[in-house]
């Protein structure tokens, strides 16, 4: 009897050690939350004042749009994301008249996790750019795969984003970082044939891609592109042909996708390439 009466009294004292223990680790969370909060927000006092300075005195070509891509994509770590939209925008427009299509690609990233309004045409525009334009396929990968989360599963958008992204993996990668991107991608196809079609072997794999015609780049490409200009509608921040016109295209013919060879591209196929692809 002495054991039972003494049950409440020990279940009291475990149950405010363990609220006690629960207090100090929302305590650290929130103490750790309060850090990087103060880190981010003093990064981005030390970025308004270098813009100021670019502003005053000048500097070297795209410093400015540099600096207010930094800024927006501190502000959108902030959540702020609607003070980030101006600078994104400023600097997407700097960027594209010094021709830097890498990082106005990369401005229409934090465009698209600012979460605004404009948001869906900014990923739309930086795939474009990202497809279009010998960028580095890391970053046009990342955007791609926006795409792949954001689609519904019955939708054809992440087949042909994933595919997309194995293309430019394997025609514009170099060395380690092609042998990463390569793998990165084939597990990102394969994970929405799963998602979209059940695709769990390299046989049901394959017959999903012949039935989605996702092998040949010069068939989903030009898919893609339909999914591109819906997303973006008439709210293009640059003239399409003018830049197609003027970018190099680096970047050999396209092939054959087959995920299942050591080569995705193993069977060479004439006129496909990424920057023809519009």
């Amino acid at each position: 009897m002495d054991c039972l009466a003494m049950t409440p009294g020990i279940l009291r004292n475990d149950l405010d050690q363990l609220a006690a223990l629960l207090a100090d680790r929302d305590s650290e969370s929130l103490c750790h939350c309060n850090t990087e909060e103060m880190a981010l927000e003093s990064h981005l006092a030390a970025l308004r004042e270098r813009l100021l300075e670019i502003q005053r005195f000048g500097g070297p070509a795209g410093a400015g749009a540099d600096t207010r891509l930094q800024l927006a994509r501190t502000l959108v770590a902030l959540r702020r994301g609607h003070e980030a939209w101006p600078f994104g925008r400023m600097a997407f427009d700097e960027f594209m008249a010094i021709e830097d299509y890498e990082s106005a690609a990369d401005v229409c990233d934090v465009l698209f996790q600012a979460r605004q309004p404009g948001s869906l045409s900014a990923l739309g525009q930086g795939i474009w750019l990202a497809v279009t334009c010998p960028i580095d396929p890391e970053l046009s990968i990342e955007l791609l795969g926006h795409v792949i989360e954001e689609t519904p599963h019955a939708a054809d958008g992440a087949a042909l984003a994933a595919s997309t992204a194995l293309f430019l993996a394997d025609v514009r990668a170099r060395g380690r970082d092609r042998d990463e991107l390569l793998f990165y991608s084939i597990q990102t196809l394969g994970n929405v044939a799963r998602r979209q079609a059940g695709a769990k072997t390299p046989e049901q794999l394959d017959r999903w891609m012949e039935q989605l015609e996702l092998k040949e780049p010069g068939k989903f490409l030009p898919r893609l592109r339909l999914v591109v200009e819906r997303m973006v509608g008439d709210d293009w921040w640059f003239d399409r042909a003018a830049l197609r016109d003027r970018v190099p295209c680096h970047c050999p013919t396209g092939g054959t996708l087959d995920p299942g060879l050591p080569d995705p591209l193993s069977h060479p196929t004439a006129g496909t390439r990424p920057c023809d692809w519009l």
